[in-house]
């Protein structure tokens, strides 16, 4: 499937495809921390199949819990983050964030990883209030 997307200033936009059976949520700390929600969105290309067509993106190098280095890619301008690959890797992978594709809605995670870091109260929000605007 092709996608595209960008950041929220749109600064940054790009092209991809994609399996949409590689779309999945993290729960580990450090999307948490990173994205400042409860856990991301991600689908997963491979970095032949992706491609920058605006922009510059900046680079920030993570060490993970498993002590592996993670590259984080994100708008320089807006901060948005655009997608987290393994360091020096040749046929890397790229962690698109489905948050900045356009087509987001139309992907829809179908496996959950580290969900011994996840919040407690994520796993059922059926009963919460809803409101569909402000």
């Amino acid at each position: 499937m092709q996608i595209d997307g960008g950041c929220h200033c749109g600064n940054i936009t790009y092209e991809a495809i994609i399996g949409p059976d590689h779309v999945f949520l993290c729960h580990c700390t450090d999307c948490q921390v990173i994205s400042g929600a409860p856990y991301r969105s991600i689908v997963r290309t491979s970095e032949k199949d992706f491609t920058l067509k605006s922009g510059t993106l900046k680079t920030y190098i993570k060490t993970a819990e498993s002590g592996n280095l993670r590259e984080q890619n994100f708008c320089p301008e807006c901060g948005s983050h655009i997608y987290a690959t393994s360091v020096g890797d040749e046929n890397r992978y790229f962690g698109i964030r489905l948050g900045t594709a356009r087509q987001r809605d139309q992907l829809i995670p179908i496996t959950q990883y580290y969900c011994q870091s996840a919040q407690s109260w994520v796993q059922d929000l059926n009963g919460m209030k809803k409101i569909d605007k402000e």
